[in-house]
Parts: C-alpha cells; structure tokens; sequence
C-alpha cells in the first residue's frame, strides 16, 4: 500500500491526511503537541475563525461539511460599532450569503476524529529533521526523549507557520528563499461572557467591529452566547499601543474611552486583560513550495494575519487543488508537486496582500463615509447586473476565483468606481433612483 506522512495534526494536516486516506493511502499523522481532544487545550492561540466558500468546498468534498456546519454560526455582515455609539451595518453578499464562525477547537477536534477513523495520529512527537532524499523523517518524542524515524512515498508539512520541517530541512537548500516579516501590531483576545440568564450581549449574526482608525476591536459569536473578542494595535510606538497599557487602571481607562459601549457591556474588561497572551502577526513567504516528494502546505508555505478571515480557507483550498492535480496526474508526484507549487504560489502571495490591504479597510475605511458610498454603489450595481459586476469581497469569501485574480480584478474595479461616482457627481444624498438610473446606462 501507497505510504504518505502528514507532520502536524492541526486543521489542515487533519483534513488533508482525510483526503489520503480515501485516495488509498497508509496516512501516519505525526504531531509535537499533545492530543488536544485529552488534553483540553486550545489549538494554538486564536479562538475563532471564519469559514468561507472555499474551506467549505474543500469540507464537502471529503463528506465533512455538515459536520462543521453544526459549530458553526452564520455572520451575514459586519456591525460597525462608531465612536458616537451609533451602529452602522454592512451587508457581505448577495442576502442569504455569509461567513461562518467556527471555533478553531471544535472544528480541529472533528477533523482529527474524522482522520482518525482510517490514519494512525502520534501525539508528542517533534519533527527533528526530514532527509528528503529518501523520503525519511525522524522524531523525538517530547514525554520520553525517544528517537524514531518513518519513511513515506510522500511527505506533508503541515506544521504551521513556524513548521519544523521547513526550518530544519528546506531552509538548507540551496536557492530556497524564505522571508519572515512581523507587522507593526499585534492582538490580544477577550472574552466577552452572556449576560446572566444566557442570553447574547450582542447580535449574534454578525460580525462586529469597533473601527478606530490605528487599531481595532472585533468579536465573533460563539454558541454559548458568549464572544470571542480580539484587539488588534500597535505593539508600541503610538499614542495608543499595547506598551502603555501596563495597568489594570490604564486598560479600564482605555476601553472607557475608546469602546465605551463594550466598556458598558463589560466593565470587569480589566480584570480579564491577562487571560490570554499579547501576541504578534507575521507574514511568511517561501518558495518553493517541495522538493522531492516532501511539499509545504496551509500556513507552513503561506502563513498570513488575519484580517481576510482566509487563512484557513487558503490553507484548505490547497487540498482542493492537490487533490484535483493527483486525479488529473495520478499521483504522478513529480508533475503533481510541481503543478502545485506553480497553481498555488501566486495565490499564497495574493491572500497575504489582501489579508494585509483588509486590515486597514476594518480599522479605518469602514467608518469612512466615502468607502461607505462605494460599498452601497458596489453592491447595488452587483444586484442589477450580476453578470457584470462581482465585488472584491465576494469573489474572496463566496466565490473559489484565484486570489490573485480576485485582487487584480478588485483593484480595477475600485478604480472604476470611484471614476464612475466622480463622473456623475454621487453624493450619499443622492436618490436612489437616480443612482439606478446611471447605473443602467453604465452597464445596462
């Protein structure tokens, strides 16, 4: 029988050792953390994701997604929550369309219970190294200290963005190129309980976010009610970063003034600030993405921030497109890996740029009337001329277009726009009717 070996066990290692198994392969899944369906601990820092198009094409696919769908709560827009206290909402789509809040444990657990069923998981064990020569690698068990090694007919990193086994062994190839880079914020998670009798302090479909220009605040919808809330701010260096929030006192200060209706909401918001740790954003770039019959996948080849809500989704297309390349090539891994790498890549590239362009659009261009007037101009030309007009955020989160094609597309449409409202003088007074009207012999 075929041998294939997955390193990591998170959400894309799961899924994707799934997908081996029903293509005939002996899959062993080998992971340095301990089995975290015994152990009771969170999947790595973030709590909640949101599961789009794509992670549900690639859910489906295998037979999983309905199981997902039974964590997972619709958001059909995001609920902007303004300095004044007034709230303004946004709808993503088309009605009916949504992104999905999934919590990152809940979804990790079934996928590796759905691996389970038909490929061998190991637990506490840590890739020291992969000779990739001979399709070997070798472990160290972190309880015992004892050495192994395993030998496939292919090899999967998919150990996250600090993956051991492009560390220890691609990084050492000749002409890799690898690039690390930290952006200037970082984020820190809140929870934000229900109220005493169970019920939500906010609306649940939606996603909502406290823009304030330099920094924001979201929180996502979990299904006790509660919220998973994250802060995102400079780390230093600015009137209001992380370092100056070095008390109880100045936290409660903070949030005060900045998030008074979430203050409002949670008062006790101090008392929680050290529940969960200060941590950084990074994005890693590298290429290429194999060598041999060992290949990168998920957030070990295009780790991103998260501001696009795509990082899961990426990483799960990715098994879309292997899966699709081994039928096309059967399991010719030469030409399978490397129709990946060059398929994948720019796409890798694309969701990092757009994740990245996304963040600003949340903590600043949401609140700004400007941009406000082109979503509604956007979104009313996407529902008279569906066939002409896609906007950047559907054709991202509802659609599975390349990324890259997606950002090409959505930067010459924003040009268009913006020539299209300044040609006609639109103003957000401006009738609707009359909106209609240009809008018509523009496209009609």
């Amino acid at each position: 029988m075929k041998q294939a070996i997955v390193i990591g066990s998170g959400l894309v290692g799961s899924l994707w050792a799934v997908y081996l198994t029903k293509a005939g392969y002996k899959v062993k899944v080998y992971e340095r953390r301990p089995d975290m369906r015994k152990a009771n601990i969170a999947a790595g820092k973030s709590i909640n994701l949101a599961t789009s198009y794509r992670g549900w094409k690639a859910l489906d696919a295998v037979g999983l997604g309905d199981e997902i769908r039974k964590v997972a709560i619709p958001m059909y827009g995001r609920t902007m929550h303004l300095p004044d206290g007034s709230l303004n909402f946004q709808q993503y789509g088309a009605d009916g369309q949504a992104i999905y809040s999934v919590s990152r444990g809940d979804i990790n657990k079934k996928l590796m219970d759905a691996a389970e069923t038909s490929a061998e998981l190991h637990f506490d064990e840590e890739c020291t190294t992969v000779d990739m020569e001979h399709n070997t690698c070798y472990f160290r068990n972190t309880i015992t200290g004892h050495m192994s090694s395993a030998k496939g007919d292919v090899i999967f990193a998919t150990d996250g963005a600090f993956s051991a086994v492009r560390y220890t062994s691609m990084q050492k190839m000749d002409r890799f190129n690898y690039s690390q880079n930290y952006i200037e914020d970082g984020y820190k998670e809140i929870l934000l309980p229900a109220n005493a009798d169970g019920s939500p302090k906010l609306a649940v479909n939606t996603l909502h976010i406290w823009p304030r220009g330099r920094f924001m605040l979201i929180a996502l919808p979990n299904f006790d009610n509660s919220f998973t809330c994250t802060l995102f701010m400079p780390m230093d260096g600015h009137e209001h970063c992380f370092r100056n929030l070095t008390s109880k006192e100045k936290v409660d200060v903070f949030f005060k003034e900045m998030f008074t209706d979430f203050h409002a909401m949670m008062p006790e918001v101090s008392d929680e600030w050290d529940a969960h740790p200060l941590s950084s954003l990074a994005i890693i770039r590298c290429f290429p993405w194999h060598y041999n019959n060992t290949a990168l996948m998920g957030d070990a080849a295009h780790a991103t921030v998260p501001f696009y809500g795509q990082g899961m989704n990426c990483g799960f297309e990715d098994c879309t497109v292997m899966w699709e390349l081994m039928q096309q090539h059967d399991d010719n891994w030469p030409l399978v890996l490397g129709e990946y790498d060059r398929l994948r890549k720019p796409n890798g590239d694309a969701v990092q740029d757009l994740s990245l362009n996304n963040y600003l659009v949340m903590r600043d261009k949401v609140a700004d009337p400007a941009f406000q007037l082109q979503l509604k101009i956007e979104r009313r030309i996407a529902e008279l001329y569906p066939d002409k007009y896609f906007p950047l955020y559907s054709m991202v989160s509802f659609t599975d277009i390349a990324y890259h094609e997606a950002l090409k597309r959505g930067a010459a449409q924003e040009v268009s726009i913006w020539q299209f409202i300044d040609d006609h003088n639109i103003t957000a007074a401006t009738e609707q009717k009359d909106i209609d009207s240009l809008i018509h012999l523009r496209f009609g």
